[in-house]
């Protein structure tokens, strides 16, 4: 069945505020959850947070009161979205096994979205940026079991594998090098406009965790990885926001945001495997079809275009975290030595790029490359997950 957010109607905005014990949501199980569902929250708390963020920097250019007052209150019911959402994540989990939970969402998101994008240049966005979440996966692993002593495939549950990408110190870029050529708002598919949304937001929140959380940790190889890889998020949310077309006025992009949410918690609730969090989905979802039904009411007014002009008329197929495994090895096999020049992707270490890496490094190894070399002498072997056999690449095969 089709399903047209735009037609729907949700609950009434002022039904929607919740109490203390309605938000007091029951966690999920760290030991027997599907991983899945975690990286649907995770997905889903760095998507209200970038709702709340745009809503507060579209309410510090707006000048009627009126106006700022109904960001307000829409904001407010996200706020608490965001809480309900965030907080199904255990209290048992270590930060370093929800990091790993982050990099798991990176990879398979990601390179869900990548299969799907009809656009060839985003396409090969969400490619690049993927084959380096894919790394930041595999060094974060090599840090859990060198301080907490266990292993990732606990949390990936065999279905992500854990193996070298990009290497991490490669990913250092001079920041004009990170800058892509954004989508064409007038000719773009809607679905283009949505993934770019929604990768942007999961990235953002892997930066703004990992700039929280990184000094909180005591051994200094943690605290310089966290640091060498926040660094990289922030390459990231500048790759995936200059694709967005700036060319949106803030009535559109508000539209997009709200639209876009609606897509996400559909998706979600049709591919939930817990019954109490997909409860949560439905919820919120009907919370949502309100704000995009306010919020296609003021596109309307301000610019004055008919909703379905700009989004798809009905949603798109549901966005799916499903095991990339033969994708990724792929991307592996033909993709690993690429890098950026410009608003493009090159083969080679250009000038650009070598000479931020001199800057960078100051000659010595990278966090990113110390803490493999640490886990070989206190584990015996790096940690790996490769369940589809070696890796694809003769010169990352893993050795002692």
């Amino acid at each position: 069945m089709t399903f047209n957010p735009l037609r729907e109607r949700g609950i009434p905005l002022d039904k929607q505020l919740r109490n203390w014990r309605e938000l007091n949501v029951t966690p999920i199980d760290p030991d027997h959850a599907d991983p899945y569902t975690r990286c649907r929250i995770i997905t889903m708390n760095g998507i209200e947070v970038e709702a709340i963020l745009f809503s507060h920097q579209l309410a510090r250019h707006c000048p009627d009161l009126e106006l700022k007052q109904q960001l307000a209150r829409v904001r407010y019911i996200e706020a608490q979205q965001q809480k309900a959402v965030n907080w199904l994540l255990p209290g048992l989990a270590s930060v370093l096994e929800t990091t790993i939970a982050y990099e798991q969402v990176a990879v398979d998101l990601t390179a869900w979205v990548a299969r799907m994008e009809p656009d060839a240049y985003l396409k090969q966005a969400y490619q690049f940026g993927v084959l380096e979440d894919f790394d930041h996966l595999y060094r974060y692993a090599n840090l859990y079991e060198m301080i907490e002593h266990r292993k990732a495939e606990k949390i990936v549950d065999g279905l992500t594998e854990v193996m070298p990408g990009r290497p991490t110190y490669l990913h250092h870029r001079d920041p004009v090098d990170n800058v892509r050529e954004p989508y064409d708002r007038e000719n773009t598919a809607p679905i283009s406009k949505l993934h770019a949304l929604t990768i942007m937001s999961a990235e953002q929140q892997t930066m703004n965790f990992y700039m929280n959380v990184g000094p909180t940790y005591m051994e200094p190889i943690a605290r310089q990885l966290y640091q060498e890889i926040g660094l990289i998020e922030e390459e990231h949310v500048t790759h995936y926001e200059s694709l967005v077309d700036p060319g949106e006025s803030w009535w559109e992009m508000l539209l997009n945001h709200e639209y876009n949410e609606c897509y996400l918690y559909h998706s979600f609730l049709e591919t939930e495997s817990d019954p109490k969090v997909k409860n949560i989905w439905e919820l919120h979802l009907n919370m949502e079809l309100e704000h995009l039904r306010l919020a296609a009411e003021l596109f309307k007014k301000h610019d004055g275009r008919d909703p379905e002009q700009v989004c798809a008329p009905e949603l798109p197929a549901p966005v799916t975290f499903e095991p990339n495994k033969a994708y990724l090895r792929e991307l592996i096999a033909t993709q690993i030595d690429y890098t950026t020049l410009g608003t493009g992707y090159v083969q080679e270490a250009h000038e650009r790029f070598e000479k931020m890496q001199d800057a960078l490094m100051g000659g010595e190894k990278a966090p990113s490359e110390r803490i493999i070399d640490d886990n070989r002498a206190k584990s015996g072997e790096e940690y790996r997950l490769q369940t589809e056999g070696e890796h694809p690449i003769h010169s990352l095969q893993s050795h002692r």
